[in-house]
């Protein structure tokens, strides 16, 4: 028999935590979407859904049970978003560093690393990524992907400064000192309708956003 768990409800539907002969998964239903942004939370979906198959079942990522044009079913990964467990080990910093260059190598860039919930400390101390509805998927790591691939790398290199800035090299700090041109255009052009879309319209905080991101149970 299988149980479901309402744990998300906002503008992009609805986020259900299923249970189901002792095993976890998480589903991301659009089915109830607004209209206005129905169509943008199934693209978002498809993103997603890209991203998770051409992954499979690399360690430290969900790995994609189902999808359809309205859901996508993932398996949850126990663990706490990074900023309630706040890594102090240097092994946890290495690994996260393995788990982009894994991760870029098989064609996907992340593009929300910046959010610490969208990191997890793994019951076992190891990292993990969650939420992928921003990625990119491409079979063809050009220019604009290996840029794309250095921002996810500077983004996480944030987090090192933050709960381990003594770990941090003089390269790590260069690449930190030294963002991209798309990035130096986003935070310029884009960023400022980004925040408006999403903290006035969708009430989104720094910590917030799909599957409500800073809670435990949607991991």
């Amino acid at each position: 028999m299988q149980n479901r768990r309402l744990l998300k409800k906002d503008q992009f539907g609805e986020i259900w935590l299923l249970t189901e002969n002792g095993e976890n998964a998480v589903l991301r239903d659009t089915r109830s979407a607004v209209w206005w942004v129905a169509w943008l939370a199934r693209v978002l979906l498809r993103r997603e859904a890209r991203a998770l198959a051409a992954l499979r079942s690399l360690d430290g990522t969900p790995r994609l049970i189902k999808n359809d044009k309205y859901t996508l079913a993932r398996s949850y990964m126990p663990g706490v978003p990074m900023f309630e467990g706040r890594p102090r080990d240097s092994g946890y910093f290495r690994a996260m560093a393995r788990l982009s260059r894994s991760m870029h190598r098989l064609g996907v860039v992340h593009n929300d690393l910046a959010k610490e919930p969208n990191l997890l400390v793994r019951d076992d101390g190891s990292p993990a990524f969650v939420d992928f509805q921003l990625a990119w998927t491409t079979k063809r790591r050009g220019r604009l992907f290996r840029a794309a691939a250095r921002e996810d790398i500077r983004h996480l290199l944030k987090h090192k400064r933050t709960y381990r800035p003594d770990l941090l090299t003089a390269r790590e700090h260069s690449i930190l000192n030294t963002p991209s041109t798309p990035s130096r255009a986003w935070m310029s052009l884009a960023k400022p309708v980004y925040l408006f879309v999403t903290r006035r319209l969708f009430g989104w905080s720094d910590r917030e956003g799909a599957a409500d991101r800073g809670r435990r149970n949607s991991r």
